[in-house]
């Protein structure tokens, strides 16, 4: 009896002794400035704190700078923290924020995007924003027959993933002799500017363009409101891809007033992200060549925009219920 006592009270100091390391592992979530993608990982972030127990601080930064971010994430390692899921503001410099933390001990996991390779960032959940934007391309000249001429409206281009889906649009149009990008619009930060800028573009050539992709958030909403009107007074029928799931653009689709939109999966990028580093913080670490996480892409129609949601979050749980698997080894 005695001995069997001593060996619960072994297993139990074992027990405790790894709750503690797991618990001296602190997760926080970094996004650099108040946008609506943001909004969508963050419920994602929350998802994962409900189901695993696991908290996670949420901060949002001031200013879409390196140095800001680099303060606050310096901070926050200050304050404990030893596990960070970062969109990173600049794809190289947030580099070498990351190989600060890694020779601390801290590990990091980009969200959204991925800094530039190589890089000491554990991994990058994200969409394939340069698939995605392809995908896009091709059902928007699929709806144009096949020719036509687009307006290619982009957010902020110096952002790395704007880059990646303006030479993916690019790549596919030129497969195609009969379709041509007949004008840009770019350095859109907010709705406003979008409604502005789109709705000149559209006024100035009306009747030359045939359709219009846009591959960010605030454009898709903007473009959305401007087509859905000119739907409305008959004045022409522009076949419209957009990006993201805002409310707005779904009940567009509902209503036939535009035609598609590429549903991401920011919950995934934020859950999955987060599942991440819970891991390593427990002792796993990336299998060899194991980075990019795709966490997929919706293409959304008038045929599926009730559903495709499921969708969406069934991707998430396979991609996290894989990660031992796939992505991580002990």
């Amino acid at each position: 009896m005695k001995k069997n006592l001593t060996i619960l009270v072994c297993l139990m100091l074992v027990t405790s002794a790894f709750s503690v390391s797991a618990a001296e592992g602190k997760i926080a979530w970094y996004a650099p400035m108040v946008h609506p993608y943001f909004d969508a990982v963050k419920k994602g972030v929350e998802a994962f704190e409900k189901e695993t127990g696991v908290e996670v601080l949420k901060q949002i930064g001031q200013e879409w700078t390196q140095d800001n971010q680099n303060q606050n994430i310096e901070a926050l390692a200050a304050k404990g923290y030893t596990a960070f899921s970062v969109y990173p503001v600049d794809p190289s410099a947030t580099n070498g924020l990351y190989e600060e933390l890694t020779e601390r001990g801290i590990y990091a996991v980009n969200f959204g995007t991925s800094t530039l390779q190589p890089t000491t960032a554990s991994f990058a959940v994200a969409t394939d924003v340069k698939a995605a934007a392809m995908v896009a391309a091709e059902k928007l000249i699929e709806l144009m027959g096949g020719k036509g001429n687009i307006l290619n409206v982009l957010e902020v281009v110096e952002d790395a993933n704007t880059i990646l889906r303006k030479e993916g649009i690019e790549e596919v149009v030129a497969k195609y002799p009969d379709v041509k990008i007949i004008q840009e619009v770019a350095g859109i930060k907010t709705v406003e500017e979008g409604t502005e800028k789109i709705q000149n573009a559209i006024s100035a050539k009306l009747n030359e363009i045939d359709g219009v992709i846009c591959t960010g958030y605030v454009i898709t909403v903007a473009a959305t409101t401007i087509l859905s009107e000119l739907h409305d007074s008959g004045t022409k029928n522009i076949h419209f891809v957009g990006i993201d799931d805002d409310p707005l653009v779904l009940d567009a689709i509902r209503d036939g007033k535009i035609d598609a939109t590429i549903a991401q999966n920011p919950y995934g990028h934020g859950y999955i992200s987060c599942s991440l580093l819970n891991h390593l913080l427990n002792g796993w670490k990336p299998k060899e060549g194991a980075y990019f996480v795709n966490a997929g892409i919706a293409v959304v129609t008038k045929d599926n925009v009730d559903t495709f949601s499921d969708d969406i979050l069934n991707v998430t749980k396979e991609i996290v219920d894989s990660l031992e698997e796939n992505y991580l080894t002990k």
